[in-house]
């Protein structure tokens, strides 16, 4: 550990420092000059420390994150874990609920599609929670928009379906590829246009939006685990780790 002794040396060279008179500016001036040859000194020396302090620095801010990422949690449960304007899969009364942020065009969320639906398979316990976070570029706002309407008709294993069917596209999504998509899907499409232009569909992503930047979710896809968020596609066993940790 090398903060320590560097710590130290600091240490010396401020109580030289502090010892000038404050009114002696040569002194303090020269103990300035001291401290600074001290640091650099050190720092020659030990050039290992400086990465150790930007670590321990990085550190603390992602711990600063975590705690205001919980707090966000704590004071949105309402709205992250049981809004009606969302989609619930799995076991709705789950012991442990799992929210996904996702974007249709986000090739990271297309891969971990898998990754979620094998966890929810082997794991019956596990509420699933599905929140359009459209953050690359209008296709995908069209697309969430096709998603909400759709959602507006069957928020179950249709829904699932279509979703399915826009993760699992290796192409770019966007309104026509979303409206083909519930078309297959069987939904009734006159309702669907209809609904794709109401204030539901406008309130519903502006939530889930809101709830993503509150969260610092800057990237796709983004889970709320209990009390965590989880950024990227990190495999089925993260996720499954995160579940574990948020029964506990």
């Amino acid at each position: 550990m090398l903060l320590a002794p560097a710590i130290a040396a600091i240490c010396a060279a401020l109580m030289l420092f502090a010892a000038a008179p404050l009114r002696a500016e040569p002194a303090t001036g020269a103990r300035q000059s001291e401290f600074e040859r001290m640091l650099k000194d050190y720092l020659a020396a030990h050039p290992e420390a400086i990465q150790e302090a930007l670590d321990t620095l990085a550190a603390r801010k992602a711990a600063a994150k975590a705690e205001q990422q919980k707090a966000t949690i704590k004071a949105n449960q309402g709205e992250l874990f049981s809004s009606p304007r969302q989609v619930t899969l799995g076991d709705r009364a789950g012991d442990v609920t799992l929210v996904e942020f996702f974007d249709y065009n986000c090739g990271y969320c297309k891969r971990a599609l898998a990754d979620l639906l094998e966890l929810m398979n082997s794991d019956p316990k596990l509420k699933v929670v599905l929140k359009e976070y459209p953050i690359l570029g209008p296709d995908s706002v069209e697309a969430a928009r096709v998603a909400v309407a759709v959602r507006m008709q069957d928020a179950g294993a249709r829904y699932l379906a279509f979703h399915r069917k826009l993760l699992e596209n290796r192409g770019h999504n966007d309104k026509a590829r979303a409206l083909a998509a519930a078309e297959e899907a069987g939904f009734d499409m006159t309702r669907l246009e209809r609904d794709m232009a109401s204030e539901e569909v406008t309130q519903s992503l502006d939530e889930s939006i809101r709830l993503g930047k509150e969260l610092a979710i800057n990237g796709t896809p983004g889970y709320v685990v209990g009390e965590r968020v989880v950024i990227g596609a990190r495999g089925e066993q993260v996720l499954r780790e995160s579940v574990a940790a948020a029964r506990k």
